[in-house]
């Protein structure tokens, strides 16, 4: 089935004078060249989209589960901008819609609210539990329905993955638009869509607050680990912490732990210390063993790690997302290069150059160490499953890269295939030839040989002793190949996820490396690293010792669209500390959310030093939150009468209503004088005027 889908339909705003039609078929720069799904003949014969023409309103009911909200409503949601993503997690697209949703959900926090409606693939994609352990890994924070089913699918006419749809303050259908690399044009409807509706009164500014996945405590060594890197030379074993923005290296036996990488999102060259990294995945190492490569995935770059001086340098890639089209056969300087989600590296012997499946536009590339030039090597850049030469075949989503030096192997991912190319070297010129894999909706959990196995999204390749191992990452598995016969077999794992040795089970593993007679396994859901006796097919979990996740700093909290309040002026009793008993009114009917801790910070606009340094800079964060608390604010020396400063005292209530699962922000902002007289009392009362519901 064709997935290149140019067009799905306007996305149209008329209001006044303007009257913007933002067609899909746009710019090469915009969706012309991405690809995107099209599942309603594969997944659900009998589904027949509906449009608004045909007289049924929007609505979000219909899903089977929600993730960082519980089910809420377009009634409830009324005087908001609604955006809804359709995506599933499988999808390199819609990863790359996702920096967009961010930036305008920080850019109009008052009057946006995006709503993503997962609508699946793959079979695993229909489980909750699956999606929020993605919603989590990803890093989302606005609610996702689950659309098991695909009624919201049918009931909005979506026809391809992502599609964002838009719907008005006053819950209205206005349009939508298909695949990624539209930031502009929905920040220019936005944006007018919240002047129209302002000057019409009907637009709600008070912030929503929702209890995202990615809030949750995080107390495990690993997080999401991607992929791994075993280095059966150098006893030393590289995974990528991708969760954790960060590469961690042990022995063999899970010892000796080196942390490179600070743990922040970002991109940073410098020492471990410094280094930053944005959930990074494929790794490579060069024959001496003293430079080990990263693809930095969403900070699409290629990262070097001199194993030697504790350095990271960039080599590859702008850190912008690439917007060429496949049409243009990029060659250029690496630095100079933008990439798109590059996933995974390999190195042939021999070769100075990095092999890179580049999971954005569907094809392999090749970076030459020596010139520092890369190129487009293999593949067409259209997401298909199609053989022949190199340039002209065709990869769906490559994810894993694997060699025994002849051949390189690929994990297709989104036709669930295996690939060969054969008569690899630095002109491109070889083969590209099949051993699993018929379709982009050819998947299951089958073995057996060529065209007859299934496998489901697979993620991670390794070659060791003249077989192929395969991660098949939704069938939560590992499988074993004869590249030669073409034939597959199952080797550990079941097809329902797990996280015991014995019987061996795995959760949607990703990454793979074969160490002698041990096969090493970054079980991804389970935030694992696993051995697999080759010998014996027994299964090991394996424990890293001294390893814990990054500390990473906290955060100045915000209080979006505060109400302030002003005070002429208090006294208070002089001494080595002030108490502010602090009063939010709520209005009937309303609670507050116990789930979400309760941002507070105090300060001294104009006044530095007058806090104690123990006090901490970026205020706290009250669990259980409650409309009443006291905060005892120590001094940095003892007051004295006539002593005086300027003092603000900020919080955020997240307001509830009963029997609703929608919350607001509501925050407060007090400044008051404060003026210290030995009749001043102990404690300073501060109270909110009653939340308007």
């Amino acid at each position: 089935m064709d997935r290149h889908r140019f067009a799905r339909g306007p996305l149209l705003y008329a209001a006044g004078f303007l009257g913007l039609v933002l067609a899909a078929a746009g710019s090469m720069a915009g969706l012309k060249w991405f690809a995107s799904h099209e599942p309603e003949l594969a997944i659900a014969p009998e589904v027949t989209p509906v449009s608004y023409s045909q007289g049924e309103g929007p609505s979000l009911s219909g899903g089977v589960g929600w993730i960082n909200s519980g089910p809420i409503s377009l009634q409830q949601l009324r005087g908001k901008i609604i955006l809804l993503d359709f995506w599933t997690y499988c999808c390199i697209n819609c990863h790359h819609v996702l920096p967009d949703l961010a930036k305008l959900e920080e850019k109009y926090k008052n009057e946006l609210v995006v709503i993503g409606v997962h609508t699946p693939k793959f079979e695993a994609e229909r489980d909750t539990e699956n999606i929020r352990r993605k919603v989590h890994e990803y890093r989302i924070k606005h609610p996702v329905i689950n659309d098991a089913k695909m009624v919201l699918w049918r009931r909005f006419g979506v026809n391809s993955w992502p599609t964002l749809v838009l719907i008005d303050p006053k819950g209205a259908y206005v349009g939508a638009l298909s695949g990624e690399g539209h930031f502009e044009k929905l920040d220019q409807v936005i944006g007018q869509m919240i002047e129209d509706h302002k000057a019409k009164g009907d637009l709600n500014l008070t912030p929503v607050k929702f209890d995202p996945e990615i809030d949750r405590p995080d107390n495990g060594p690993l997080l999401f680990p991607g992929k791994i890197l075993a280095d059966a030379a150098g006893k030393r074993l590289f995974v990528t912490d991708t969760g954790h923005n960060r590469v961690v290296m042990t022995d063999l036996a899970g010892k000796n732990t080196v942390v490179i990488g600070s743990g922040e999102e970002g991109k940073a060259d410098g020492s471990y210390e410094q280094a930053r990294f944005n959930r990074p995945q494929g790794l490579c190492l060069d024959e001496s063993g003293e430079t080990l490569y990263l693809a930095d995935t969403e900070n699409h770059a290629i990262r070097k790690i001199d194993l030697k001086a504790h350095a990271v340098s960039t080599i590859a890639g702008t850190g912008s997302q690439s917007q060429r089209s496949p049409l243009d056969r990029y060659a250029g300087p690496a630095k100079e290069s933008a990439l798109s989600s590059p996933w995974d590296l390999a190195m042939l012997p021999g070769e100075k150059a990095l092999y890179i499946a580049m999971a954005g536009p569907h094809e392999i590339w090749r970076l030459d160490l020596g010139s520092d030039e890369i190129a487009v090597w293999a593949g067409s850049g259209y997401e298909d499953i199609e053989d022949g030469p190199a340039r002209d075949a065709k990869f769906a989503q490559p994810s894993g890269l694997a060699t025994d030096g002849k051949y390189l192997f690929v994990a297709d991912s989104e036709v669930s295939g295996v690939r060969a190319i054969i008569g690899i070297g630095p002109k491109g010129g070889g083969m590209v030839r099949t051993i699993v894999g018929e379709g982009l909706f050819a998947f299951g959990d089958r073995d057996g040989k060529g065209p007859a196995v299934r496998l489901q999204h697979c993620l991670g390749l390794a070659y060791g002793d003249g077989r192929l191992f395969i991660a098949d990452t939704y069938n939560n598995r590992i499988k074993v190949c004869d590249p030669k016969t073409r034939s597959v077999k199952g080797l550990v794992g079941a097809h329902a996820a797990g996280d015991t040795d014995q019987p061996p089970r795995f959760y949607q593993p990703a990454g793979l490396s074969v160490a002698g007679s041990i096969l090493y396994v970054a079980d991804t859901n389970n935030h694992l690293i696993r051995m697999v006796d080759l010998n014996t097919d027994r299964v090991k979990t394996l424990n890293l010792d001294g390893l814990s996740p990054p500390k990473l700093a906290p955060r100045r909290p915000t209080f979006p669209n505060a109400g302030t309040i002003n005070s002429a002026g208090v006294q208070a009793r002089p001494g080595k500390a002030l108490a502010l008993k602090v009063t939010i009114h709520l209005p009937q009917g309303y609670h507050v959310n116990e789930a979400v801790a309760m941002p507070v910070l105090v300060e001294t606009p104009g006044s530095e030093g007058v806090i104690s340094p123990e006090f901490p800079a970026v205020g706290l964060r009250l669990k259980p939150p409650t409309p009443e608390f006291t905060v005892d604010l120590p001094l940095a020396k003892e007051a004295k009468a006539g002593d005086a400063f300027e003092l603000r005292l900020s919080a955020s209530v997240f307001v509830c209503a009963e029997k609703s699962n929608l919350c607001m922000i509501k925050s407060f902002v007090w400044n008051l004088p404060v003026k210290f007289a030995a009749d001043g009392p102990e404690t300073i009362t501060l109270e909110a005027p009653p939340a308007k519901k």
